[in-house]
């Protein structure tokens, strides 16, 4: 990279520029509202690759009742025994719904495959039947966006060892984590190799360059905006209306109510 890629973006001109998009999402979501559309946007990538904090950027501002995040945990026995895709489908969007998968069924080509945790059968069956399912969410209605967060081996470090002594972060930081770095060069192989079964030209990967964080929230959002066609819907005026008058309603006393302490 040169020094303009390499160069940070200031904290004002960050926050001007997220404020102007999350604005947009807004609209984005309303348009989705109406038009009844269905919309799954996955988020995949390294650990420490900031997919979380790009999601955070994306909802800040919308209606969790519209937009809303998936992010399953480890799979149960009943769940292992299942159709694999079997546990993702219950969470795909209805109309006028858009869904955030924090991680998705992508979980089998990369963690499950690089940690052992699935078998090779499970895991060619998943690189061969996965297009397909993709193929069918599609032709059902649903848009289908994938995004890959990509972190350099030092950058990756980096911000695990931020996670390490800061008392905040660091629940985010799992021996599955650890293991992860230890295994860099093994996620490379599986990443590529998923690329090669799913990036097709129905369902394309699009490639996040994740190593400045504030970039890539910006340039995901930004990007993500473009990928459904939206317009700004009118807004109905809203007038407040008049309070009602009391009508000899006397509230208790304050003095029996029990409040949090003002320590601040």
């Amino acid at each position: 990279m040169n020094d303009t890629e390499h160069k940070k973006l200031s904290k004002k001109y960050y926050e001007s520029e997220l404020a102007k998009l999350q604005v947009e999402l807004v609209k984005l979501q309303e348009w989705i509202k109406h038009k009844g559309l269905k919309v799954v946007v996955i988020f995949e990538g390294r650990d420490a690759a900031g997919k979380g904090g790009t999601i955070k950027r994306i909802t800040q501002s919308l209606n969790p009742r519209i937009c809303r995040v998936v992010a399953l945990g480890t799979p149960t026995d009943r769940e292992k025994s299942q159709w694999y895709f079997q546990r993702y489908v219950p969470h795909l969007p209805a109309a006028g719904e858009m869904v955030l998968f924090d991680r998705s069924w992508y979980n089998r080509a990369g963690v499950e495959k690089v940690m052992g945790f699935c078998s090779n059968d499970e895991y060619w069956e998943f690189l061969r039947s996965c297009p397909n399912f993709e193929r069918m969410l599609i032709r059902s209605g649903i848009i289908l966006i994938k995004y890959w967060f990509s972190v350099s081996e030092e950058e990756q470090e980096k911000r695990f060892r931020s996670r390490i002594s800061s008392p905040t972060k660091r629940w985010k930081l799992s021996p599955m984590d650890v293991e992860s770095m230890k295994r860099f060069v093994e996620y490379s192989k599986a990443k590529d190799e998923m690329f090669a079964y799913t990036d097709t030209k129905i369902s394309p990967w699009y490639m996040v360059d994740a190593d400045n964080k504030k970039k890539a929230r910006l340039n995901c959002i930004s990007h993500l905006l473009t990928m459904i066609p939206y317009k700004e819907l009118p807004h109905q005026e809203i007038e407040l209306p008049e309070r009602d008058a009391n009508k000899g309603y006397v509230r208790p006393p304050l003095e029996e109510i029990t409040f949090v302490p003002e320590k601040y």
